[in-house]
């Protein structure tokens, strides 16, 4: 009877702690959220790069404005959210885990803040000049907020979530679920999805093909690096451990 008192208690202290997590998340994204939005004419320029577009009626400005500010909203909450997970899944790491697990969150931010560069500066630009020139060959390109929009988020949010690929498998190692081993094994399968993804967010051109393979190939390789540096420090540490 004891005993069943104390695993629901527990359930209820869990449930009450994924509680306030959510509700922290949410908070703060509603923060970042009425924040950009209050300075989202400020916010376009930066993203339109002066490009003539167009609106099709006041609601798609309403989507425009939300979605810009949403999407920027949700990558300023990142390390935030992932601060609230780590508190939430702590009691059930160890001291060592947990350790790492937050040492982690900032570095993945910072990837995927610069795949985030990297797609909106220099892949969407190339794609989107590259499909703007062929258009403007035989049609009057009109192009509309929305649709300007969406093309640069499918180019570019993609890329921040591949550039956070090393940190990831560096990660995964420290907690003992890959090894460089296994990631060895699996290169290749590793190379054909990446192929797969530049061809599906680039012009149906080998240079900017390569412009984004290369660059995911180097990402891949870096991650086993990392991972081979994390195995053997998470090896050496084991050994002291038994040692003492």
């Amino acid at each position: 009877m004891q005993q069943a008192q104390l695993e629901e208690q527990t359930l209820v202290e869990h449930i009450t702690d994924l509680r306030k997590a959510i509700i922290n998340s949410v908070v703060f994204f509603v923060i970042c959220f009425i924040v950009l939005l209050a300075s989202i004419n400020k916010v376009i320029p930066l993203l339109t790069e002066q490009e003539k577009l167009v609106m099709l009626g006041p609601l798609d400005v309403v989507r425009f404005y939300t979605g810009i500010a949403g999407s920027l909203s949700l990558g300023f909450s990142a390390p935030f959210i992932g601060y609230q997970i780590w508190k939430f899944v702590r009691p059930a790491l160890t001291e060592e885990e947990s350790k790492t697990a937050i040492s982690f969150i900032p570095g993945i931010f910072f990837s995927f803040l610069s795949g985030l560069a990297f797609g909106f500066f220099i892949i969407f630009p190339t794609v989107y000049g590259f499909l703007m020139n062929l258009g403007t060959r035989n049609f009057d390109m009109m192009i509309t907020a929305k649709e300007y929009f969406s093309f640069m988020l499918m180019t570019s949010i993609p890329l921040g979530f591949l550039f956070e690929v090393p940190l990831v498998l560096m990660f995964l190692t420290a907690v003992g679920l890959v090894t460089p081993e296994k990631l060895g094994q699996i290169r290749k399968y590793g190379y054909l999805l990446m192929a797969v993804l530049s061809a599906l967010i680039t012009p149906p051109d080998v240079i900017s093909q390569v412009i984004v393979l290369a660059p995911l190939i180097a990402l891949y390789e870096l991650g086993v690096i990392l991972s081979k540096v994390m195995y053997k420090r998470r090896m050496k540490a084991e050994q002291e451990t038994e040692a003492s």
